[in-house]
């Protein structure tokens, strides 16, 4: 699912069900160090999914731990996002010299929590909503894929009154209404499949 949402040039890996057994690499385990068995389990799995990805791209199997924030720490030369939901764990990863930076974010297939909607989707967003056929998370998925590209090049926070969501059919365009990337508009697709929600989409330079 996520390969059809990233472009050439953007490695994506994925993987369904429970969370294979998998190694933690050098600082990775730091992250975790006081999380329960499940947590660190689905931290490992996910990490593995990076690893594969980097692996593909050429870049080998290095660990990657965890920011102060909790973002990944990509290796040197490399941009890349992470994410993970029950029953799914997946990550995107391209060379930065051609990529300002990749964002994924994935969501059950199932309507926000009461009074999350307002918080999250304007008043114009909610009406796109109510008269389109896509999922209600979408926007939301959306925003957190948007942010995954914007912090770690910006590095302040991102509101989600911030960015202004437009849906297409398998897309959606981004408006930042904040300067700090080089540009207002952000371009993603999206795909539903196996009960879950996948956004993603890349900057490139």
């Amino acid at each position: 699912m996520l390969a059809d949402l990233l472009p050439p040039g953007v490695v994506g890996v994925e993987a369904f069900g429970a969370s294979a057994a998998a190694p933690l690499l050098g600082d990775e385990a730091a992250a975790v160090v006081r999380a329960v068995p499940a947590r660190r389990a689905e931290y490992a799995a996910v990490r593995a999914c990076a690893r594969d990805a980097l692996e593909l791209l050429g870049a080998g199997r290095p660990a990657v731990p965890s920011a102060p924030d909790r973002s990944p720490v990509w290796p040197a030369g490399v941009v890349g996002a992470l994410t993970h939901c029950d029953g799914y764990r997946a990550a995107a990863v391209a060379r930065a010299d051609a990529w300002v930076g990749v964002g994924i974010d994935a969501e059950p297939l199932a309507p926000l929590p009461a009074g999350v909607a307002d918080l999250v989707m304007s008043h114009d967003e909610r009406a796109a909503h109510a008269a389109g056929p896509w999922p209600e998370r979408l926007v939301f998925s959306a925003k957190e894929s948007v942010y995954k590209v914007w912090s770690p090049v910006v590095g302040t926070w991102l509101g989600f009154e911030d960015v202004r969501v437009e849906v297409g059919d398998g897309t959606f365009t981004a408006h930042l209404d904040r300067p700090g990337l080089g540009v207002d508009v952000l371009h993603g697709r999206w795909a539903t499949g196996r009960g879950l929600l996948v956004t993603a989409l890349a900057l490139p330079r």
